[in-house]
């Protein structure tokens, strides 16, 4: 007896979706840029695909296929001794805040409306910690309450593809934060700006907070270059096609940074 010919809607019944377990190629992915958000890596230092994994116990294979989705994604470049971190001229740096300014002030208009309470809690906890960084005269504080500030409303941002963009152009100008926030006026430029999103935010005014980080970051910028003339000693070009980078300028920064706190404990591998 033959078997019955599968019917139309049976051939057309697409399989389902295999859930995709996380390789360890995606958690080393992870924690490296996890680390490079919290602690970029200075301009003498690299990552080498066998050293990586020797710190993980694995495989070169999956250290190096998590370093080449952090070249592919911005985080770092690829070069015959191993992945430093990108080089920025000025106009990358004017390019990456002109990015921002397009995209932030419509994102957190976007979750003014819909902050709930867990939101605004943790909202408030950051520039708690911001103020209180400000008063301690500590940058590196400064910088992860900015950034805890920053994931507490951007989480909420609905569309993930805006998110996940912002967040990485974010990521990229990580020497500009190394930079800026040592100095102490910035710092309260910083809190004054977070002060007023929170404000917005708590409020539910979305045109308040599409208005205030478009103020922050034009305050952020501003920040960035009028740092970099005081640590070159020279005005910055409207459209400068020099050979000065971020990545150079951010030395005399984290050079300040470094004799204070050590970084070690940040970017030891198996921590």
């Amino acid at each position: 007896m033959k078997k019955a010919a599968p019917t139309m809607a049976a051939a057309r019944v697409a399989p389902k979706p295999l859930a995709r377990a996380e390789t360890l190629g995606d958690r080393i992915y992870d924690e490296l840029r996890k680390r490079l958000q919290h602690t970029p890596l200075q301009p003498e230092e690299r990552l080498v695909d066998v050293e990586v994994a020797a710190a993980y116990g694995t495989s070169r294979m999956p250290a190096r296929d998590a370093l080449l989705r952090l070249v592919n994604e911005g985080y770092l470049v690829g070069t015959t001794r191993g992945f430093v971190a990108p080089t920025l001229s000025l106009d990358d740096v004017r390019d990456i805040f002109e990015v921002r300014r397009l995209l932030e002030p419509a994102a957190i208009a976007s979750v003014a409306s819909n902050v709930d309470a867990a939101a605004k809690q943790e909202l408030t906890l950051a520039l708690k910690r911001a103020r209180q960084a400000a008063a301690n005269n500590d940058d590196e504080e400064m910088a992860l309450a900015n950034m805890a500030f920053r994931q507490a409303w951007l989480s909420r941002v609905k569309n993930q593809r805006l998110a996940n963009t912002i967040g990485r152009f974010v990521d990229h100008v990580q020497t500009v934060r190394l930079l800026t926030l040592v100095n102490k006026k910035t710092r309260q430029v910083v809190v004054d700006g977070l002060s007023k999103l929170h404000a917005a935010l708590v409020k539910g005014d979305a045109a308040l907070a599409f208005k205030a980080m478009e103020r922050f970051m034009a305050d952020a910028q501003a920040a960035y270059f009028s740092t970099h003339e005081t640590v070159h000693g020279e005005a910055t070009p409207a459209a400068s096609s020099a050979p000065a980078t971020a990545t150079a300028t951010a030395t005399a920064a984290s050079k300040a940074t470094t004799a204070r706190k050590s970084h070690s404990a940040s970017r030891d591998l198996t921590a």
